[in-house]
C-alpha cells in the first residue's frame, strides 16, 4: 500500500531526491498560511484567495508527477474536468447563491474524504496485509468516514434549505433521541473498525464492511441533525460544516500520511470552529442551542399586522426622499431581505449619491445579517460599495445617537430591541444594532412578518421608524429616482 508522503521508492519522485515531495508540501503549506492571513481583510481578501490556490495548485501538481497513480492521461483529463466545472460555477453563479455553493463545496470536500479513506482501507485489505493498516490508520479512517459523511449528507440539506428548496425546519417526534442512537451507533461502528486492526479478531475479508455501513448511518446523522434547524441558525450551520469539511481532510491527512492535507484540514477546521463561535456569541446562543433547539420553529409566522394594532406609520420613497436632501449622516442597514431582492445595486448607488452631495454615509452590518458568514459584505463589494464605509456592530452602535437616518433594508431579527428586554424571548440577549436610537428610522420590508426568531418587532410601531412596504430592489431604485429627481 503506497501513502502519498512516505511512498517514495523506485516508481516514484522520477529521480528527484527524497525530501522533494515533502519540501513542496512545506511550501504549499506555508502559502496557505499566508492565504489564510490576507482573507481577514477585505482588502486582501482577493490576492489571499489566489494565494492559497497557488498553494493548493503546487500540492496537487506535485503530487501527481511524483506519483504513478493513475497514468497522465486520466490524471490530467481529470484535472481539467474540475476546473473547467469549477471555472463555470465561479462564472454562473451569482453572488446571491454563494451560500448554497458553499455549502455544497462542504459537502463535497467532506464526501470526497470518506471516499478517499474508504479506497485507503480497500486498498490495504486487498494486499492481504493486516499490518498495513495500522490503528492510526484505521482510526484515522473512522474519524474521516464518520465527519466526512454528517459533512456530505448535513450540507445537501443545508444547501437546499438556502436555496428555498426545503426552507422550512423538519421537525420530528423524539428527533434529539433519534440523532443521539445515531450517533453512538456511528461511534460503535468506528470502534470496530479499530478493535479488527488492533487485536486481528475478524478475517481480513470482513473488514471493510462495517466502513460502509459507517458511512450510511452518518450520512443519517447528517440528515437529522441540519433537517430540524431553521434558517435563522444557517449562518452557523454553514460555519461549522465548514470547519466539519478541514476535519474530514485533516484525518483523511493521516490515512494517507500526507503533510499538505494535515496543514490544510488543520487550518480549515480551525478557523471553522472558531467563525462558529463567533457566530453563536453574535446570536447569543450555544452551539448546542443550534443543533437540538427549535430557534425559528414555533413563532407566529405569515401576517400579524394585528399584533401592531395599526400603530405603524408606512412611507412612500418621496418622503424617504426628501428625509435624505436634509440628513446630514446616513447609516444603512442591510439584511437578508436585500439579498433575497437583490438590491445591493441600488442601494450601492443610493449611498454614493449620499456620498456626492456630502453626506457621512455608513453601512452597519451584523456578523448573522445574511445566510452565511460575510455574506453581506460580499454582496456590497459587488456593488463596490468601499470597505471603509462597511461597519461592525461594536464600531457602528455608538454612533446611532448622532445619526439622523438610519435605513434598515431586509433585516428584522438583528435590529429588534426585544433583545434587551427582560421578558423570555428567542433572541434575549442577542447582540442586536441599536437602529432606533438615531432621529429617524425607516425599514424596508415586504410586509410586517416577523423574522426567523419568530417574533413581532417593537420597533416598527416606535414613534421615530417609518415602513417602506415593498421588494426591496424595487423600493430602492424608487428611492434613488426620487432623490435624483430633486438634487
Amino acid at each position: 500500500m503506497t501513502r502519498v508522503a512516505t511512498g517514495v521508492g523506485p516508481a516514484a519522485g522520477n529521480g528527484l531526491p527524497p525530501d522533494a515531495l515533502s519540501f513542496v508540501y512545506l511550501v504549499s503549506g506555508v502559502l496557505f498560511v499566508i492565504g489564510l492571513r490576507r482573507l481577514t481583510h477585505p482588502r486582501t481578501a482577493e490576492r489571499g484567495n489566489l494565494v492559497s490556490a497557488v498553494g493548493m495548485a503546487l500540492a496537487v501538481g506535485a503530487t501527481v508527477l511524483w506519483f504513478e497513480i493513475l497514468s497522465p492521461l486520466v490524471l490530467a483529463a481529470a484535472l481539467l474536468l474540475g476546473a473547467g466545472v469549477g471555472t463555470w460555477l465561479a462564472l454562473s453563479v451569482q453572488t446571491t447563491d454563494l451560500p448554497q455553493l458553499v455549502g455544497l463545496f462542504n459537502g463535497f470536500g467532506g464526501g470526497a474524504s470518506a471516499l478517499v479513506a474508504g479506497a485507503e482501507l480497500i486498498d490495504g485489505v486487498s494486499v492481504g496485509e493486516l499490518s498495513g493498516l495500522s490503528p492510526v490508520v484505521t482510526g484515522a479512517a473512522a474519524v474521516t468516514g464518520l465527519i466526512g459523511a454528517v459533512t456530505f449528507s448535513g450540507s445537501l440539506v443545508a444547501a437546499a434549505k438556502l436555496h428555498g428548496i426545503s426552507e422550512d425546519p423538519a421537525r420530528y417526534p423524539a428527533e434529539n433521541g433519534v440523532k443521539v442512537v445515531l450517533a453512538a451507533l456511528a461511534v460503535a461502528l468506528g470502534l470496530s473498525l479499530l478493535t479488527r486492526t488492533t487485536l486481528g479478531l475478524f478475517p481480513i475479508g470482513e473488514f471493510v464492511s462495517p466502513y460502509w455501513l459507517l458511512l450510511a448511518v452518518a450520512s443519517v446523522l447528517g440528515v437529522s441533525v441540519v433537517a430540524p434547524i431553521g434558517g435563522a441558525d444557517m449562518p452557523v450551520v454553514i460555519a461549522l460544516l465548514n470547519a466539519f469539511s478541514g476535519l474530514a481532510a485533516a484525518s483523511t491527512g493521516f490515512v494517507l500520511d500526507n503533510d499538505v492535507l494535515i496543514i490544510a484540514g488543520t487550518l480549515v477546521g480551525a478557523s471553522g470552529l472558531i467563525l462558529t463561535t463567533i457566530m453563536c456569541r453574535s446570536m447569543n446562543r450555544s452551539l448546542g442551542d443550534v443543533l437540538f433547539g427549535a430557534y425559528g420553529t414555533s413563532g407566529s409566522g405569515g401576517d400579524v399586522a394585528d399584533v401592531y394594532e395599526g400603530t405603524v406609520v408606512s412611507t412612500s420613497p418621496e418622503e424617504v426622499a426628501m428625509l435624505l436632501e436634509v440628513a446630514r449622516r446616513v447609516v444603512i442597514v442591510p439584511g437578508y431581505g436585500m439579498a433575497v431582492g437583490q438590491a445591493q445595486h441600488a442601494v450601492a448607488e443610493l449611498a454614493q449619491l449620499l456620498a456626492d452631495d456630502g453626506v457621512d454615509v455608513a453601512f452597519g452590518i451584523h456578523p448573522v445579517a445574511g445566510r452565511m458568514p460575510g455574506h453581506i459584505n460580499v454582496l456590497l463589494a459587488e456593488a463596490d460599495v468601499p470597505y471603509e464605509q462597511m461597519r461592525e456592530l461594536s464600531e457602528i452602535n455608538p454612533t446611532f445617537t448622532q445619526t439622523d437616518l438610519v435605513l434598515v433594508i431586509g433585516a428584522n431579527d438583528v435590529v429588534n430591541p426585544t433583545a434587551y428586554s427582560a421578558d423570555p424571548s428567542p433572541i434575549a440577549g442577542m447582540p442586536v444594532l441599536d437602529v432606533w436610537e438615531a432621529e429617524t428610522v425607516v425599514v424596508n420590508k415586504r410586509s410586517l412578518s416577523p423574522g426567523y426568531a419568530g417574533i413581532p418587532n417593537p420597533l416598527f410601531e416606535m414613534d421615530n421608524a417609518l415602513m417602506l412596504f415593498g421588494d426591496a430592489r424595487e423600493a430602492m431604485q424608487a428611492v434613488v429616482n426620487e432623490y435624483q429627481r430633486n438634487r
